[in-house]
């Protein structure tokens, strides 16, 4: 067992589960949470939890390390920790990945609507159950398909629908942000290698050209989901500091029935449907 193990192991079994609000009636052999459900909660499977402690598995995800982090209810120092064990260092030229704990809170406050947070790459790193709901669920897709710009700008259609101009007018801001970014974090090397990859694309490289610099703005959109049909949204994009993190919060259109279907995609959740 590595230090990474050992420490999430000790985090796992400080835990009780009343804290995260699983009751239990039988005596146990240890206090704190068992590996299932620290994977149930986390949306990881227990093989892989497994293989976290027992160091098998040295290099998770940041949104693997941000899902472990808010089940643990880690501090914003020990959440620290736990990224620079997994690789993720953090630094002035590196884009942060770390969520702290007040977001979280806030977040619990904004629940009753989807929500997600990005990094200053527009790379996904917390969602909510209703967000993968409304928008399909991103624990089934890589990291590629789990970063804003990327699947913009790739060939999956998604469940978004826009015009023509709300599209050029929505991935215009898009690339104006992440140019911003990259200003700041010029030596960052996955943000080197999206740029890489992005510009690969012809859509992209067309808007990369142009020297507009400027933030995300929030937009009207619809989805389309497969059980509900149209849900009129608006998202509103809270540039989060010093942590530079995007909190996107999806709110329903006023005078529209989008409430109601957003309560119903809830209770649906992540069924799939033909």
């Amino acid at each position: 067992m590595n230090e990474l193990g050992q420490v999430l192991r000790a985090w796992r079994e400080r835990l009780t589960p009343e804290a995260v609000g699983i009751p239990h009636n039988s005596p146990r052999r240890v206090a704190g949470l068992r590996r299932g459900e620290l994977a149930m909660l986390a949306g990881i499977s227990v093989e892989y939890v497994e293989r976290l402690e027992q160091g098998r598995s040295l290099t998770p995800s940041p949104q693997v390390c941000t899902a472990i982090a808010r089940v643990l209810r880690l501090s914003d120092d020990e959440q620290a920790h736990l990224m620079r064990l997994a690789g993720h260092a953090a630094g002035p030229d590196r884009i942060p990945v770390l969520i702290p704990a007040n977001l979280h809170r806030l977040m619990e406050q904004l629940a009753v609507n989807p929500l997600a947070v990005y990094s200053a790459a527009w790379q996904l790193l917390h969602w909510n159950p209703l967000f993968a709901a409304t928008f399909g669920d991103p624990s089934s897709t890589d990291d590629d398909g789990r970063n804003l710009v990327l699947s913009q700008f790739g060939p999956g259609p998604g469940r978004m629908r826009l015009t023509k101009d709300e599209r050029d007018a929505f991935e215009g801001s898009l690339v104006s942000d992440l140019r911003a970014t990259t200003s700041r974090y010029p030596s960052d090397p996955a943000l080197v290698a999206l740029v890489t990859k992005l510009r690969r694309l012809p859509r992209f490289l067309s808007l990369w050209a142009q020297p507009t610099v400027g933030d995300l703005q929030s937009a009207r959109k619809i989805v389309v989901h497969p059980l509900v049909g149209e849900i009129a949204l608006e998202s509103s994009v809270l540039t989060i500091q010093p942590a530079d993190l995007r909190l996107v919060v999806f709110l329903p259109r006023p005078d529209t029935d989008a409430r109601s279907k957003l309560d119903l995609a809830a209770t649906v959740g992540l069924q799939q449907w033909v």
